[in-house]
């Protein structure tokens, strides 16, 4: 049996990564710890450690950024050594540097190579040196306007200006014109300087049809540095990945051993350690040519996109990590190192990309990601780190899940991930599935016809959704009726919902989506069916046994349509009523027994002032007032009422210019 490295780490991060990391060392037998924040106190992550420690409150800079915090937790624990995830501390060289001074070990690369692909320009000098192809442009330390504009005329238009420090796409700015490039470089700075607090840039060629193409490199503590092949990350979104894929598609042998051969050379220049990505960009106008890719920049910690060079490699890079950090060497050469079919990721954010993309906070009410369904994939994967019943929070990435297929083909990667995204359904927050999912199965897409670009020139057309069909809102109807769940008995006691004494009675239900309110009646038809009146000329008969695909949650009903899901509002009727007295009445809201009056005609009553308990439903409920206001009519005590009733009528007491309003 192969020694484990370390009997116990701490990881220095949260959601997805941390409990990915917690997997692999499980099966090492390595005992973990976890950090968590106020807003994580619950979170997957501490559920699935060994122990879980608090370091502080939901802001990050007070909790996964504090790295001595973080520090002083792993050696009170007993923890060998700490893993940061990515993100965070992850690529902070002072905080490897604090690592290693208190006696622990840092799961990734030294301080030193840090530092040297830290900032762009440096790393792409550094790149230059070690005969890595790097993008014609001005990468200096002379940052005056004359001297920018004097080098962007040089390189020839469009060039792009970049902050050197950073990344996420910040700082970055596509200039056409030389007449705009002062202005845009002004823009730039600001921004570089809010973010990276470090307002230098570097100018350079801009790739007319750009794609993005990384290439994975492991290296260790005896000299050695491998690479594990290629992923594309073209398709993204305001230079945000999207979805990544391995390998590239139209790669040529000869292209790839020349972009594997420099990033190799990148890693062995700064003497790599750990999991890092060299990432190229790739000029896409005539092809995959091995003369047509530059260094862009190194990510030296671990990638997101990392489990589809797992699933084509067969690599488990999390255990890679662990074994090199404790001084072992690489645990396979590079003629090991085989690359076997097609996998692809995409990263489901709680975010609405009808509304820019803006993410989305609340509870995950309901979580499935179908992975019990005999049809999902056997290749399929998911990275969470949430569960049903977890928050998304509005501290941290809103990200969900990774959902990864494995296929021999990229056409069978498309197809699975498709399935994946159909058979998941999350209620709660509002998701990108359905734009994923219409990515996917984009012309362009497809075809592999990809650049940065792909997202933008079809964004109108992917993230359109479909209005609910007649079906989902009769789905929605049945759901929202409490007759949802079917039995073989034909007793009317089994369908209370819809039982009356002596004549059938439907059970009233509305419901709102945006503007529009949806009206109708579901009465029990015995068995497992349920009629659907309408109002229509035809009713609808639905058999309870077809209508699992939704979720209720509070005051909501999510119908699932494939990718896509259609929420509906469950208005309360009690707060309706409320709403009702906004004129100068107040209804019932359903029929019941008017069981108590607590204000008479000639009362002048508070807003929220109790006037009525109704009994419906054998419960009861208070009717309170809407507004301020005096009584004209109250219902009696004892008396039943039908919904829509009349409950209260106000005077009028509005004024005008002293006289009463007509």
């Amino acid at each position: 049996m192969t020694k484990k490295p370390f009997s116990k780490i701490l990881i220095a991060n949260r959601g997805e990564i941390a409990g990915r990391v917690i997997r692999t060392a499980r099966r090492m037998d390595i005992s973990t710890v976890a950090v968590y924040s106020d807003a994580d106190r619950h979170a997957m992550h501490v559920r699935e450690a060994d122990e879980a420690a608090y370091i502080g409150p939901s802001p990050a800079a007070e909790s996964y950024l504090a790295g001595d915090k973080i520090i002083e937790t792993a050696k009170a624990s007993g923890a060998e050594a700490i893993h940061p995830g990515y993100g965070f501390l992850s690529e902070n060289p002072g905080f490897v540097e604090a690592v290693e001074a208190a006696g622990l070990i840092f799961i990734g690369p030294s301080a030193a190579s840090i530092r040297a692909m830290g900032l762009k320009d440096a790393a792409k000098a550094l790149m230059e040196k070690a005969g890595v192809p790097v993008v014609p442009g001005y990468h200096g330390e002379a940052q005056e306007l004359v001297l920018l504009a004097t080098k962007a005329r040089e390189i020839g238009y469009p060039v792009l200006i970049k902050a050197r420090a950073g990344g996420g796409g910040k700082g970055m700015r596509r200039v056409d014109d030389p007449d705009k490039f002062a202005d845009a470089l002004a823009s730039c700075r600001r921004e570089a300087k809010a973010s990276f607090g470090d307002d230098q840039v570097l100018v350079e060629k801009y790739i007319e049809k750009p794609r993005h193409i990384e290439v994975q490199v492991f290296g260790d503590n005896f000299g050695n540095a491998v690479h594990l092949f290629e992923r594309d990350c073209s398709a993204q979104r305001r230079h945000q990945k999207v979805i990544e894929e391995a390998p590239a598609p139209g790669m040529t042998d000869e292209m790839r051993a020349a972009m594997t051969d420099a990033a190799v050379k990148a890693a062995k220049a700064i003497n790599y350690s750990g999991a890092g990505t060299i990432e190229f960009i790739v000029d896409g106008s005539q092809g995959l040519m091995p003369d047509g890719f530059w260094f862009m920049e190194m990510n030296t910690r671990l990638q997101v996109e990392h489990p589809v060079t797992e699933m084509v490699t067969g690599v488990d890079l999390v255990e890679w990590q662990l074994r090199v950090a404790a001084g072992e060497a690489l645990p396979l050469k590079q003629e090991e190192i085989e690359l076997d079919g097609h996998a692809m990721e995409v990263r489901v954010y709680a975010e609405n990309p009808s509304n820019g993309f803006l993410p989305s906070t609340g509870t995950l009410h309901h979580l499935d990601f179908g992975t019990d369904d005999p049809m999902w994939p056997v290749s399929g994967r998911v990275d969470t780190g949430v569960e049903t019943g977890d928050t998304i929070s509005p501290f941290y990435d809103p990200m969900i899940a990774k959902l990864i297929a494995n296929s021999i083909d990229r056409e069978g990667c498309i197809d699975e991930l498709v399935a994946v995204l159909s058979s998941t359904k999350i209620a709660g927050v509002s998701t990108n599935i359905g734009f994923l999912a219409a990515l996917l199965v984009n012309e362009e897409f497809e075809a592999a016809n990809i650049d940065t670009g792909i997202i933008e020139r079809n964004l109108d057309e992917l993230i359109l959704r479909p209005e609910p069909d007649d079906a989902a809102i009769f789905s929605a109807i049945l759901a929202a009726s409490g007759m949802s769940a079917a039995s073989s008995s034909r007793d009317p006691w089994d369908m209370i919902a819809g039982y009356g004494h002596f004549h059938p009675v439907g059970k009233l239900v509305r419901l709102k989506r945006g503007e529009t309110m949806v009206q109708a009646r579901a009465f029990a038809q015995g068995g497992d069916r349920v009629r659907i009146e309408s109002g229509e000329s035809t009713d609808t008969v639905i058999s309870l046994a077809d209508n699992g695909n939704f979720a209720l949650w509070p005051g909501h009903v999510t119908v699932f349509d494939g990718p896509f899901c259609h929420d509906f509002e469950i208005p309360d009727p009690f707060a309706e009523a409320q709403d009702h007295g906004a004129g100068d009445r107040l209804t019932a809201p359903m029929p019941g027994l008017v069981k108590i009056a607590r204000a008479a005609a000639g009362d002048a009553v508070k807003k929220g002032a109790a006037l009525l308990v109704l009994e419906a439903m054998k419960m009861e409920h208070t009717i309170s007032a809407p507004q301020d206001g005096t009584i004209a009519e109250i219902t009696e005590e004892g008396t039943q009422v039908s919904e829509g009733a009349i409950l209260v009528r106000f005077r009028d007491t509005g004024e005008k210019n002293g006289k009463a309003k007509r």
